[in-house]
């Protein structure tokens, strides 16, 4: 595909991704001005608000200024008129990633995936600009860099990375395709060892992800009861409902990180010297809103057994490994049945790379919802990194590093054995029984 047509689709797709991503919000305060404030109210002041939302769900820290006149009507005491907002709707920044990656394997297909990745980083940052410019306010105050660089990372790495890897799986020239020939040329064990750590920590950082889902959403059910009081308790119209919910879906993602960092052990914080883990629990009072609910109240040492959970896919990426170095090729003559220090690398680079991705997930879900207490929520990126690594580090280890006993597919076949020597052609001898004692067959 022409260089230029790359470049327009590439440009497209980043402009695509500002374009949703920002309208996913002013279309809900689009309707609450028509059918809230019936029109009245300015549906300029629209613009600013949609903006911060969309650079708070992309990992922009936001200042909040509450005005006087607000103070005042709500009683709320001077002193938490100013905080940081910081904990991220992370649906905004999958859904920048998910389309950042996709717009880069198409780049990578059509043979020109710098082109491709590089037009697309510079539109998503000159609209990101524009969105930081245009949408200033005084209430919800983003530092101009941060509102520029922020959301262009999280645009800019899934694209890049998506674009690195197909290329290495299928590119058949360039850079990325001799280097991954070069590697291929290794001996076996390290000629895997990229792929291998590779595939070993997308199972383990997906299978992870999903484990942290399913624990939130039994969570959810589980307090059902609890979070539609809370939401009776808003006493808030159909409308406003609506908004808090869509509001509360663009937090899934987030609910799903401390899910996963429950399971992995040392669980999430909803406020200050507050700690919801499977060891123990103590909340105190929370804010009351719905989501919030889902959070227990107290935890079983039983729950304990979670951290069996990434072990098993450790396992899982272990044996997926020592497969795939199975069927690469039969050891030769005079050397090993596969270098014990590639299996090591492997074992390692898949828990260093999981216990990472974790800690980036962590850190993403994580931060401050108000002044006080409410500075500190969601999992501590460090000992949920630590955690997973160790997990991750025992089951992988248990498939990769333990000895291949004969039953093993893996283990070298047994040479075959010698011929078997010629029968001769002489007659045998066979006894007969006579009357005399036995005799032999005359020739």
């Amino acid at each position: 595909m022409h260089r230029l047509i790359v470049a327009l689709l590439s440009s497209v797709d980043a402009a695509i991704a500002v374009a949703v991503g920002i309208a996913a919000t002013l279309a809900p305060l689009t309707l609450l001005w028509v059918f809230g404030f019936g029109g009245g109210a300015d549906w300029g002041v629209l613009w600013p608000a949609a903006v911060a939302v969309w650079q708070l769900g992309n990992l922009v820290p936001l200042h909040i200024m509450l005005p006087p006149e607000y103070l005042a009507a709500t009683g709320i005491p001077a002193d938490a008129a100013s905080f940081a907002l910081s904990l991220a709707p992370l649906a905004f920044a999958v859904f920048t990633a998910v389309f950042a990656a996709r717009s880069g394997v198409r780049a990578s297909r059509a043979d020109a995936w710098i082109t491709g990745v590089a037009s697309s980083i510079v539109v998503f940052a000159a609209l990101a600009t524009g969105a930081a410019l245009t949408g200033v306010n005084g209430v919800a105050v983003a530092v101009t860099w941060q509102a520029i660089l922020v959301p262009t990372l999280v645009f800019a790495l899934p694209a890049l990375t998506a674009a690195v890897v197909t290329e290495w799986i299928e590119a058949g020239s360039g850079a990325i395709a001799r280097l991954r020939d070069r590697v291929e040329s290794m001996p076996h064990g390290w000629a895997e060892t990229p792929a291998l750590i590779a595939r070993g920590s997308a199972v383990v950082v997906v299978g992870l992800v999903g484990l942290g889902a399913a624990v939130a959403a039994v969570a959810v059910f589980a307090r059902a009861g609890r979070i539609v009081a809370l939401f009776q308790a808003g006493d808030a119209d159909v409308l406003g409902a609506t908004l808090l919910t869509l509001a509360q879906l663009a937090y899934v993602p987030t609910l799903a990180v401390w899910g996963l960092s429950f399971v992995a052990g040392p669980g999430f914080a909803v406020g200050e010297g507050t700690s919801v883990s499977p060891a123990g629990t103590q909340v105190g009072i929370v804010p009351g809103l719905p989501a919030l609910g889902a959070v227990p109240e107290s935890t079983t040492s039983w729950l304990l057994l979670l951290a069996l959970l990434p072990v098993a896919l450790g396992a899982l990426a272990g044996w997926i490994a020592r497969s795939r170095l199975v069927h690469a090729g039969a050891p030769t003559p005079g050397r090993a049945e596969d270098a014990v220090a590639a299996r090591l690398t492997i074992t390692a680079g898949i828990a260093l790379v999981s216990g990472a991705a974790a800690a980036l997930l962590c850190v993403a879900a994580s931060g401050s919802v108000g002044p006080g207490r409410l500075a500190h929520f969601g999992p501590d990126a460090g000992p949920v990194a630590l955690a997973v690594g160790l997990e991750v580090l025992v089951g992988a280890a248990i498939l990769l590093l333990s000895p291949r006993g004969s039953h093993d597919p893996a283990a070298p076949e047994p040479p075959a054995p010698a011929a078997a020597a010629e029968a001769t052609t002489e007659p045998i001898e066979l006894p007969r029984l006579t009357s005399h004692g036995p005799s032999r067959v005359p020739d």
